[in-house]
């Protein structure tokens, strides 16, 4: 895989390069709630834009259904952009119309643009490989190069992530460089002990990574909504908690399997149980309280780990020299329910291990509850890219830049 360094050293003066990046931040009424994704991007702009680059940003932002939809510009993120890197950032009010023709054709060496999101045109997400191609070659005329930035979206198979890297010279980013080689460190290059703390709502979404991690990781510490899938396979009473029964039988086996290959699979032995979930905009106090796992009330739910499961997994995580964390322990938006993610993030933040934090909302819990990116060995920009390469995957993003 080329890399932009070597793009670099070639020379980019006056050339226009496409810079497919993940600009997919969370909006609140027009607002950007986390600027983390654009922040990741800029290592890899700015120093296009230095070297005298015309600079064509694209990304997607949520799932807009192939047309346009103003809820979904990416106009609030161009404008941060520009923010960040302190000079203009032009925008272009379409994908590959007149817009973002007028818009590329203006560029001055040096000068950055970003396109409309790409998901406002149905062959960015296209199923058929031809309607793909065809909106690709629209977008490889605004370009000469190509670079691919954006790992939260390498695991798609989409036109601009794709296709477009096999129509032109094609690099790897600064980013992508990077999570390659923390992935790297997590499937290839592993020191021990090796620790893996899963979290979040659904277990279906962990199974494949969970059955690949149980012949590489030394402990697995479960938590999350998945957790009660996994306490309800041990027989226990998870009242109205998050359950998927049809996945109970894959978690029995996948319990039988650790014990067999000596991997520690630890689940809460406490949690926080309350009868209402919490009002996560109001963020109003709730009646809750702790009961040991196997005891929780039938007319309750499970919010968070307990006190005791906090001190359990800090202790499982203290001597780790690699540690993978995927996925809230609870809900930790209420502050009533953050406790358990946050005694993770701090645990990970004590280690003097290489701690990876694997996107998605655990990259959001330790923005929102207060910790300093810089305390962790990285913090990933892609919870489904990462969790595909550590099932294994082939990522057509990846592939794409290896040809």
């Amino acid at each position: 895989m080329k890399t932009i360094d070597e793009l670099l050293a070639d020379g980019v003066s006056g050339k226009r390069v496409f810079v497919r990046a993940d600009l997919n931040v969370p909006l609140s009424d027009g607002t950007i709630t986390d600027d983390g994704r654009i922040r990741a991007v800029l290592p890899t702009v700015k120093a296009l834009a230095d070297a005298g680059a015309k600079v064509v940003v694209a990304s997607h932002l949520g799932r807009p259904k192939g047309a346009p939809d103003p809820a979904f510009s990416l106009a609030p993120a161009a404008s941060r952009l520009g923010e960040l890197l302190g000079s203009a950032v032009a925008f272009a009010t379409d994908t590959v119309g007149r817009s973002a023709q007028d818009t590329v054709a203006g560029l001055a060496d040096g000068q950055v643009a970003v396109l409309e999101n790409l998901r406002f045109n149905a062959g960015e997400t296209a199923k058929d490989d031809a309607e793909r191609a065809a909106f690709a070659d629209q977008l490889a005329a605004l370009a000469d190069v190509y670079v691919g930035d954006g790992f939260g979206a390498v695991h798609r198979k989409h036109a601009s992530v794709y296709d477009l890297a096999k129509k032109l010279p094609h690099y790897a980013g600064h980013l992508i460089a990077t999570e390659v080689g923390v992935l790297e460190k997590l499937t290839e290059k592993v020191e021990r002990p090796y620790v893996v703390a899963l979290g979040g709502a659904k277990v279906s979404d962990k199974l494949a990574v969970i059955d690949q991690l149980l012949g590489k990781a030394d402990r697995l510490l479960i938590g999350g909504g998945m957790a009660y899938t996994f306490l309800k396979a041990k027989g226990y009473e998870v009242g109205i908690s998050l359950l998927q029964e049809d996945q109970i039988p894959a978690v029995t086996e996948y319990m039988e399997r650790a014990e067999k290959q000596g991997v520690e699979l630890l689940l809460p032995v406490d949690v926080l149980v309350s009868r209402t979930f919490p009002d996560l905009k109001t963020k109003a106090p709730t009646e809750h309280t702790v009961v040991d796992a196997d005891k929780i009330p039938a007319d309750q739910e499970g919010l968070d780990i307990g006190p005791k499961t906090r001190e359990l997994y800090a202790s499982k995580l203290a001597d780790a020299a690699t540690v993978f964390w995927n996925g809230p322990m609870g809900v930790f938006e209420h502050p009533d329910y953050a406790e358990g993610t946050k005694a993770v993030a701090q645990a990970l933040v004590d280690s003097n291990g290489f701690t990876v934090v694997g996107g998605g909302d655990s990259a959001a819990a330790v923005r929102t509850l207060g910790f300093d990116e810089n305390a962790f060995g990285h913090i990933s920009t892609g919870g489904g890219a990462s969790l595909e390469y550590l099932e294994g995957k082939t990522l057509p993003g990846l592939a794409a830049l290896e040809d």
